[in-house]
């Protein structure tokens, strides 16, 4: 412990240097930081596949269920993603420095705000090693420094991708130390992660609730998080019935992993009949297991008794992230929000709607970090929106809610500019 609790503190120790740098880095340097990393990503293919091999057999052989292994996978699509991150993120501009809402007071100071970086983040996660990269970016661009902390599952590819960075960071000019990953598995470094306040300025936790619970329970530094991603779509009694079963299998079946993926569906009572056996029967037809009220439950008669089950009040609370959905008919948009807002993890929820009201009273109601009309829960996400890449999906209120990108990873403080005035 004694020689973990040195090997952190001399990692914490370089963070706070290199946030120092990082703040003052021109714009161009970090720029070319991302492009070389992005070129980097597609040109190690296949020591990177090697790597994550490594971490998926042992997967495997410790009988991680199936989520969790679809989680470690590097795919190539996956790499051709992260580095399209890197070249978005490259592209846009650069918040650093921004001065904004600059007003001319009676005493003749102009006061303003200026963006800057937050300083050094932890980041904690499980599982996807793309998480490394997508973090290592989105520090860079917002002049962070910041120091990673992936699971043991994902040891090895992870290492292979902070490399990847870390020479990245050195052909730009920029600290190496900029970004750095935990390299042991001991779990007692996330303890100690959390507990320097001298080095660490927020910590962002990543992963199953457990995880997320900890760290909120024990840090000693601020914590962006979120617990879980129970999300639901919410099929209207104005709607096109085509378009709503086309976007709620995307948004349960597309992939069932990810904590945008829907987890509970409602229905108007008027849509029920003719909505519930269509949706029923794409579902079977993939194997998704559905838990139906009693009243719904009667409407998808026709799909198989074994991936029927009558649903439990736990069921309405349940992230799955597995091929079963919660079903549940509703009477009103009214009973919609009110079950949403009361069982809803307030991360993303949906409404597929052609009346207009409807769609607004739901944008302004739900009370979650992303709310949507006739689009997949999928769709929440930080490079979907645009913001490059994300460093997780903030269900707080403060300090950043939604998708982190960017401008989750800086604050604003004062700036006032005189001419010699003085206070009287």
């Amino acid at each position: 412990m004694t020689d973990l609790t040195a090997y952190m503190t001399g990692v914490g120790e370089a963070a706070r240097a290199a946030a120092t740098l990082m703040a003052a880095a021109p714009t161009a340097a970090k720029n070319t930081a991302l492009l070389a990393l992005a070129r980097r990503l597609r040109e190690a293919g296949p020591a990177l596949a090697a790597a994550n091999e490594r971490d998926l057999s042992a997967a495997v052989e410790a009988g991680l269920d199936a989520p969790m292994v679809d989680r470690l996978r590097l795919t190539p699509k996956v790499l051709a993603t992260v580095a399209e991150g890197c070249e978005q993120i490259a592209a846009m501009p650069d918040p650093i420095g921004e001065i904004t809402g600059v007003k001319r007071r009676p005493t003749g100071i102009s006061v303003g705000q200026m963006r800057v970086p937050l300083g050094v983040f932890g980041m904690i996660y499980e599982s996807r090693p793309n998480v490394t990269i997508e973090a290592a970016s989105l520090a860079i661009k917002s002049g962070n420094a910041c120091i990673l902390r992936g699971g043991s599952e994902a040891l090895h590819s992870n290492l292979a991708l902070a490399a990847l960075v870390a020479d990245s960071l050195e052909e730009a000019g920029l600290p190496r130390t900029a970004v750095q990953l935990v390299n042991t598995t001991d779990r007692a470094a996330v303890g100690l992660l959390i507990t320097m306040p001298a080095f660490v300025d927020v910590i962002i936790p990543r992963g199953g609730k457990g995880l997320i619970e900890r760290i909120s329970r024990e840090a000693r530094v601020p914590v962006i998080k979120h617990l879980d991603g129970n999300c639901h779509s919410y099929v209207d009694a104005e709607v096109d019935l085509d378009l709503a079963v086309t976007v709620v299998d995307n948004a349960k079946t597309q992939k069932y992993s990810p904590c945008n993926a829907t987890e509970s569906l409602l229905v108007h009572a008027k849509q029920a009949a003719d909505f519930l056996p269509r949706i029923g029967m794409v579902f079977a037809a993939k194997g998704v297991e559905m838990r139906g009220c009693e009243r719904a439950l009667a409407l998808l008669e026709a799909v198989p008794r074994d991936l029927l089950k009558p649903a439990t009040p736990q069921d309405w609370d349940t992230e799955y992230l597995a091929p079963v959905i919660s079903i549940k008919i509703v009477d009103s948009l009214d009973e919609a929000i009110a079950h949403i807002n009361r069982h809803g993890s307030h991360h993303t929820d949906a409404i597929l709607t052609t009346n207009h009201l409807s769609a607004m009273r739901f944008l302004r109601e739900v009370d979650s970090a992303s709310v949507m009309v006739n689009a997949s829960t999928r769709f929440a996400d930080g490079f979907e929106y645009g913001l490059g890449a994300e460093i997780g999906i903030s269900t707080d209120k403060f300090h950043a809610r939604g998708p982190v990108g960017l401008e989750g990873l800086t604050s604003m403080k004062w700036v006032v500019l005189g001419q010699g005035e003085i206070r009287t």
